[in-house]
């Protein structure tokens, strides 16, 4: 769900609420988040394709303090009709859009700024048991990362996620 807040602004800056239970839950998100993260990536950089697994799968509410990024998500809900698919969209400190990925989603982001900053919000505290992620590159996802003069810059620990493997069709 793509969520664009109202923003107040006048000479002085701006004001919006980036959060609100009321406002949310007349859209279907009605959750309360455990966990926030904050992480700033200098140009360039590719973090994800992460997820958790259930019990502990996370919903996020992410958002751009700084700079821009890449947003993606891949659906990895089994059964559902966009099973296997990515949204992805651009989150900047300009456009103050924010992107809600629900659970059982895997979530990553490219840097298109330097010094970008992500905020995001998780609806379950983060659990190194069931933690899980795919290759950004992964050919069964066809992601289309913008294009950039420079390559991306990938922790060592994302270059040896697995490839997704879909699960087979009963015969």
């Amino acid at each position: 769900m793509i969520i664009q807040p109202r923003v107040l602004a006048d000479q002085r800056g701006f004001f919006f609420e980036s959060f609100r239970a009321s406002e949310f839950s007349k859209h279907g998100v009605s959750t309360l988040f455990a966990q926030d993260n904050y992480s700033k990536s200098s140009l360039g950089v590719l973090r994800g394709l992460h997820f958790q697994n259930e019990p502990h799968a996370q919903g996020k509410l992410v958002q751009v303090l700084q700079g821009a990024v890449w947003d993606v998500a891949v659906d990895l809900r089994p059964g559902s009709s966009t099973f296997g698919r990515w949204h992805g969209l651009e989150l900047s400190q300009a456009n103050r859009t924010m992107l809600w990925i629900p659970p059982g989603f895997a979530h990553g982001f490219l840097a298109l700024q330097e010094g970008s900053e992500v905020a995001y919000k998780c609806t379950v505290e983060y659990n190194p048991d069931s933690e899980g992620g795919y290759r950004w590159d992964d050919p069964a996802f066809a992601i289309a990362w913008p294009r950039m003069d420079v390559a991306p810059k990938i922790s060592e620990k994302d270059m040896l996620l697995p490839y997704f493997t879909p699960p087979r069709k009963k015969a």
